[in-house]
């Protein structure tokens, strides 16, 4: 299970290893906690389209589906409204109603009842910053590790069905500075301009994770590469998602990397224990689990 704040998120993070399993035969669910009813086209194309400026919910509903189809996953939506991402100083105030505002008993309860129907073997979410700081994202990683917490305790809505205790939790690593520094120097040597260099010289290790898990997606680039394009209004195809030559980031840098933070299994490092070596890296997030 992999849980959520938008639609698109599940294509731009761990779009590849959801892929792998689903083609090995695991049962993967995305769990998508808002519409994303506020977010703004991304898309240059699409910004002055009719349906993308009068019916932006119902048309991501419908890149949604397209997206999982491109995976090859299931997908549920917890049912929450978007909460946008304020800009300004200082920062407007949350909309009324919105996801980010929603008391925790009720979206972590929502939660609850996927995960005792599912019952997962791994769930993957957001760090506690979000991965980046959109109120959306902070509340995904609050509720999922809430309802983690609650499935497994009998006492907590019991009208929801037999706890289930969840044995490994992992949080996404989509975006370090590893990553980005070996691609840009790649494209480099290739004389191919690279759109990470700014980032690369503006970081400053604030919200460095430990990484614990690599998977290599390197076979799944294309499902990956077409959920993304199934988010239209969200993805521009010129952008700097499809800037790096699929080859150059197959050689360079094939895999998805993750944190384990929490697991039931004996023998099973989190990442409070310190970053493993490279050879020490899980290769299989299932690795331990007994299914």
């Amino acid at each position: 299970m992999a849980v959520h704040a938008h639609p698109d998120d599940e294509s731009s993070k761990g779009a590849g290893t959801m892929a792998r399993y689903a083609a090995q035969g695991a049962e993967v669910l995305v769990v998508t906690c808002t519409g994303g009813e506020r977010g703004d086209v991304l898309n240059p194309r699409l910004q002055h389209d009719p349906r993308a400026q009068e019916d932006l919910p119902a048309l991501r509903r419908e890149e949604m589906a397209a997206a999982k189809a491109a995976l090859g996953v299931e997908q549920v939506w917890l049912g929450f409204v978007d909460s946008g991402l304020p800009e300004g100083d200082p920062l407007p105030p949350l909309p009324p109603g919105c996801f980010a505002l929603a008391p925790l008993e009720e979206t972590s309860r929502a939660l609850v009842a996927h995960l005792r129907s599912f019952r997962p073997h791994v769930v993957l979410t957001y760090d506690e910053n979000g991965g980046y700081p959109h109120p959306d994202h902070i509340m995904t990683h609050v509720v999922t590790m809430a309802a983690i917490e609650a499935a497994a305790d009998p006492a907590a809505f019991p009208e929801l069905g037999e706890p289930w205790e969840v044995p490994k939790v992992y949080y996404h690593v989509s975006f370090s500075r590893d990553r980005l520094l070996a691609l840009h120097e790649a494209m480099g040597a290739e004389g191919i301009e690279s759109p990470f260099g700014d980032w690369v010289a503006r970081w400053d290790g604030r919200g460095s994770r430990t990484v614990t898990a690599r998977i290599d997606v390197h076979e799944f680039f294309p499902q990956r590469d077409a959920a993304l394009l199934a988010h239209a209004t969200q993805i521009d195809p010129d952008g700097f998602f499809f800037a790096v030559p699929r080859e150059i980031e197959a050689r360079v840098w094939p895999w998805e990397e993750f944190e384990l933070v929490r697991t039931t299994l004996a023998g099973q490092a989190t990442a409070a224990a310190g970053a493993p070596a490279v050879e020490d890296l899980e290769d299989d997030l299932f690795a331990g689990v007994t299914l």
